[in-house]
């Protein structure tokens, strides 16, 4: 009997056992692999302002319907959706390593938490209010009075700076409706437009705090995870710069390129390139949105001419 065999080069011989190392050496990697782990809202507008700077800044995020964790596809990060309310306390237990959450929030139930960087979105207001026919006009009236809230570690905070006594009544969601049903004389609520407080015959008579979306870090986050918070932080600043910035092109005479100047120093300063009009310049530089109307006016004053203006979309300094 003939036995034939096949004649396996080297290259292609591959033992179990290299097998078993390669696997080895491929479960390692995934777990070296170190994930930023972010909680958001899990619904309502500060959901869709964080993703909408999570994209902003380069983070792309598949997120099927009703999932409470989804991975970044370019970044190595994962979003974790949660309540609002829930989200200090996976902070401080190490669950996530950071959030975008609102201030008001961290005031009431995570004041021990670290506030990394301001973002600017999703502004509201924590305020007393009271039925518009009240003769209450400030907190102090409410003095003995009964205050319903969803804040009650906030509006203690304030009552105790100025030695007022009220009863409060804890209550979560519809706080609006307490005065009308008379369990309460006032509320103290988040208020963003004002319109929830007109739809049920109440007024805002004193501001406590302002609040916005903020940057939250967890204490128990690991060095590895905090040199990819200061990526996504680097990137947050490039992105919340270009939102207060407008990039601003004029032609103008040479010789009130001086008083000009003066007035758009840029970032550093302005770029200047001559003109194929003798005596004109081109100038190139960068101003602040809320200034621009006020240096609108003034350099036209000086006799710029041509002026456009275009919005930034990142700056990186």
């Amino acid at each position: 009997m003939i036995q034939m065999g096949f004649f396996i080069p080297a290259k292609a011989r591959i033992s179990s056992k290299t097998l078993d190392t390669k696997q080895k050496i491929s479960a390692f990697s995934e777990n070296i692999m170190n994930k930023l782990k972010i909680a958001v809202q899990k619904s309502g507008r500060l959901h869709d302002d964080s993703m909408k700077i999570l994209k902003e800044i380069g983070i792309s995020v598949d997120n099927g319907k009703d999932q409470l964790k989804a991975s970044a596809r370019n970044f190595p990060l994962e979003v974790f959706y949660l309540r609002n309310g829930d989200i200090p306390q996976y902070l401080r237990d190490g669950v996530v390593d950071a959030a975008i959450i609102g201030e008001n929030v961290l005031i009431e139930k995570g004041s021990d938490l670290a506030i990394i960087e301001r973002l600017g979105f999703s502004k509201c207001k924590v305020s007393i209010a009271v039925p518009k026919l009240s003769n209450a006009k400030n907190l102090k009236d409410l003095a003995g009075k009964r205050i319903a809230t969803s804040y009650p570690n906030t509006v203690n905070s304030f009552l105790a700076k100025a030695g007022i006594k009220a009863n409060l009544h804890i209550i979560n969601g519809s706080v609006e409706i307490a005065p009308n049903i008379g369990l309460a004389d006032g509320i103290c609520d988040i208020v963003s437009s004002g319109s929830t407080l007109f739809k049920n015959g109440l007024k805002e008579v004193e501001v406590l705090l302002k609040s916005e979306a903020v940057l939250a870090t967890s204490p128990k986050i690991s060095s590895e995870n905090q040199k990819l918070i200061n990526t996504l932080q680097f990137r947050l600043k490039s992105v919340l710069r270009g939102r207060e910035s407008k990039y601003i092109l004029l032609n103008a005479p040479n010789d009130k390129l001086d008083d000009i100047i003066s007035m758009l120093p840029g970032m550093n300063s302005p770029t200047i390139l001559p003109l194929a009009k003798e005596g004109w310049s081109s100038l190139h530089s960068v101003i602040d949105k809320n200034d621009f109307w006020n240096v609108i006016d003034g350099l036209k004053a000086n006799g710029a001419e041509g002026i456009l203006v275009c919005p930034i979309e990142n700056m990186v300094l």
